[in-house]
């Protein structure tokens, strides 16, 4: 498979494993008003880099997300965005020089682009569930670079589709060319546990002109792709007399008998005069129940002017340039994701997917969960200002839209979990580093004990019967991190007498646990079943 190169990769390709682990610092939680509808209150949104901000989220979230839709910068060449061109930023001037190095300094807009964005899919691809699915918004300028180097993260047989979705219905007249499309790649993490939703059939291409009891039915082809001998035989116009042949390179939908059976339940065309070639009827009770599958042209969505309508609305001014519609990220999430999915926007600019996740919710009853990260500086007064109104309601009569309800907590990255010595940062909060522990063991969100389980919709957490320490199990090992930040801890037969074992549901084959320094010989360890790590030598970097 063909690989995109360009200055600076090298030095980028692996670089989200260098990206040092941030804490996330809670600001505050908004919830709706009392009175408005029932919606899903435990969303977030993340104020700060996002290359940072995912990397915070793999504890909690790694393997979990559903469905991923991004909206990057699109580098133009005239976008006034943090990486632009010019690179006026100094947070990416910064970045730029750190990693990619003296290179760095001559790098195009295409290259700074590219290495922007490729530590950022890796960690997006690792936040994805097994099942999951990534969508990216895209125009021309780079979407060929885009789906080289996605074919190349997330793997050429996870390709689903190139969408299309026309942006623009008026004539653009500064060009010689009318743009008036963007695209939407679309990548699955494992192309064959995903499947697109089906979509409810359009009853408007049905009807029944020869009153068929059945009732409305629409005319489809006979062939099929690929070649069958057992579905290549000839078909004869009954008034005709007329032979046909599957086309070449096809074959017929079923076989011989079946055919016969659906000749004979008046279910076999020959076009309106009954002339032409064989045709199959499929009934729209038959469609209902089967939906349509997607096209990958969209021309019946909303506009980028009807997006900015949108949001004037919202605000009543003009506060962002370029945002995307709510109803297509409504119809991608429609099409690709539960009623139930974790949804991630990593360029989350005025909130667009948080709305449409509100809105969906709002609609069907779903239990949707959005996180939102932003790096600009509006953040919190248009990205989170914009949720709050769709969540209690805004515009103005006649036009007035009623509140979503539900709420979201407001984050911004924080300090990093590690000092310059790579000793834990005293003033992370205890649960943090205990989840970090967790992931960096490989232990799954459902093994966590209750009270570190994220809390769904502000239920409270449960306190561990094991031991405060005890992060849970897996593969017949229990784990506890035995960490204070204002103490050292010890490892010693003391302890273990505290341990709650007869509360866990399996006797452990082994222990694992950490500590700042162990009382234990290497010979009672062995005899016990532990496999000591101490604190923080033995932590593995994300």
């Amino acid at each position: 498979m063909p690989q995109l190169t360009w200055v600076g990769k090298d030095k980028v390709k692996n670089h989200h494993h260098e990206v040092p682990f941030h804490l996330l610092d809670k600001i505050r939680d908004f919830q709706a008003a009392p009175g408005k509808p029932d919606n899903r209150r435990d969303n977030i949104l993340i104020h700060g880099d996002n290359l940072l901000a995912l990397k915070s989220l793999l504890p909690e979230f790694g393997g979990r997300v559903n469905c991923i839709y991004i909206d990057p910068p699109y580098n133009t060449g005239n976008e006034g965005w943090v990486y632009n061109d010019s690179v006026n930023d100094p947070r990416i001037q910064k970045w730029l020089g750190e990693v990619v190095g003296k290179e760095g300094e001559d790098l195009s807009r295409h290259d700074k682009w590219l290495c922007m964005m490729y530590p950022r899919l890796k960690l997006l691809k690792q936040l994805l569930a097994d099942d999951g699915v990534i969508f990216i918004s895209i125009d021309d300028n780079e979407q060929a670079a885009l789906k080289l180097v996605c074919d190349e993260i997330f793997g050429y047989g996870n390709f689903v589709a190139d969408f299309v979705w026309q942006h623009r219905k008026s004539s653009q007249n500064d060009t010689d060319v009318s743009l008036s499309h963007n695209h939407t790649l679309c990548f699955a993490k494992t192309r064959s546990r995903f499947q697109l939703n089906p979509l409810p059939a359009d009853e408007n291409k049905f009807s029944n002109p020869d009153n068929d009891p059945r009732g409305a039915w629409i005319a489809d082809p006979m062939d099929a792709p690929n070649v069958r001998e057992n579905l290549s035989y000839p078909i004869t116009n009954p008034k005709t007399g007329k032979i046909f042949y599957p086309p070449k390179g096809r074959c017929w939908r079923f076989s011989e008998d079946k055919f016969q059976a659906a000749l004979a339940d008046n279910r076999i065309l020959f076009g309106k005069t009954g002339n032409s070639k064989p045709q199959y009827k499929r009934f729209l009770s038959e469609a209902q129940g089967k939906g349509q599958n997607p096209f990958t042209v969209w021309t019946h969505l909303n506009t980028a002017t009807g997006a900015t309508k949108e949001l004037m609305q919202i605000f009543g001014e003009k506060v962002f340039d370029t945002p995307k519609p709510t109803e297509l990220v409504e119809y991608i999430l429609t099409i690709a994701a539960s009623t139930n999915a974790i949804i991630l926007d990593s360029f989350a600019g005025s909130g667009t997917t948080a709305h449409a996740v509100l809105n969906l919710n709002r609609k069907d009853g779903g239990k949707r969960r959005f996180i939102g990260i932003e790096m600009m500086d509006y953040a919190e007064n248009i990205t989170a200002e914009r949720i709050r109104r769709v969540i209690n309601g805004y515009g103005t009569k006649p036009e007035t839209q009623q509140g979503t309800g539900g709420g979201f907590a407001f984050y911004r990255v924080g300090d990093a979990l590690f000092d310059a010595e790579q000793n834990l940062n005293p003033a992370a909060p205890v649960e943090s580093v205990r989840r970090y522990i967790a992931y960096t063991e490989g232990l799954p969100a459902s093994a966590w004990p209750e009270h570190e389980r994220p809390p769904e919709n502000g239920e409270s957490q449960h306190k561990n019967p094991v031991s405060p320490y005890f992060l849970g199990m897996k593969d017949g090992a229990a784990y506890l991190f035995h960490y204070e930040p204002d103490r050292a801890t010890d490892l010693s037969l003391d302890f273990l007498q505290t341990i709650r074992t007869e509360t866990l549901p399996e006797k452990p084959e082994r222990w694992v646990i950490y500590a700042d320094r162990t009382l234990l010989s290497q010979e009672q360890m062995k005899q016990l079943g532990i496999i000591f790590k101490r604190i923080p030598r033995d932590i593995s970097k994300l």
